[in-house]
């Protein structure tokens, strides 16, 4: 299989986590880089929306969007990281959470990089700020037993999530009234495969 990615990439960096998580092994690692205005080295072929990752199988399946990616890699893996009804319908919202947290995170930065100084919108970062903030908020406040449960693909991408906001906005302090995620996540930091895959660049 091939993995195209960034090691700055949260959504690579969830399917990286996975990746080792599960035990798999001999996936060949493409770099790619690029930005909405600049596609730059992005596997715009394997994926015509210009992101990372993409992974294409040995089938020649070509799969993207991380979400996608790492249901896949689970179930050839049979590493149970999207466990059985209910508990799966928990699994994915927490996970749909993080993912929510990483969408308006790189919005933040691509608003700081691709747009010039004179036409930035400091109340639509804010907007995205706010989204992060009501994230957090829920996670603190209602997912925090699911948090401490069996590992799974939800704890994953909150790990990845918050581990982002520490590398691209660590001055807006996200572990700020949030004790009990901020704990859970410093525990969980600490996997192997979560060390490994630290984000960088």
């Amino acid at each position: 299989m091939k993995l195209y990615r960034s090691a700055a990439s949260p959504y690579v960096r969830k399917v990286s986590v996975v990746i080792r998580e599960a035990g798999l092994t001999g996936i060949d690692e493409i770099a790619a880089m690029g930005t909405p205005v600049d596609p730059g080295s992005m596997p715009v072929d394997q994926n015509p929306l210009g992101k990372i990752p993409a992974l294409v199988t040995d089938e020649g399946l070509v799969l993207y969007d991380s979400r996608v990616i790492c249901r896949y890699l689970d179930s050839r893996a049979g590493a149970g990281l999207y466990p059985e009804a209910p508990r799966l319908w928990d699994t994915l919202v927490v996970e749909a959470t993080a993912d929510g947290i990483l969408d308006a995170a790189v919005l933040i930065v691509y608003e700081a990089r691709t747009r010039p100084e004179d036409l930035r919108f400091s109340p639509w970062v804010e907007g995205q700020w706010a989204k992060i903030a009501r994230a957090l908020a829920a996670l603190e406040t209602r997912w925090m037993a699911h948090l401490q449960g069996p590992l799974d693909m939800g704890q994953i991408a909150v790990g990845c999530a918050l581990g982002y906001l520490e590398f691209r906005h660590g001055a807006r302090d996200w572990r700020k009234g949030h004790p009990r995620l901020a704990e859970w996540e410093a525990g969980f930091a600490q996997r192997p495969a979560m060390q490994a895959t630290l984000p960088q660049g």
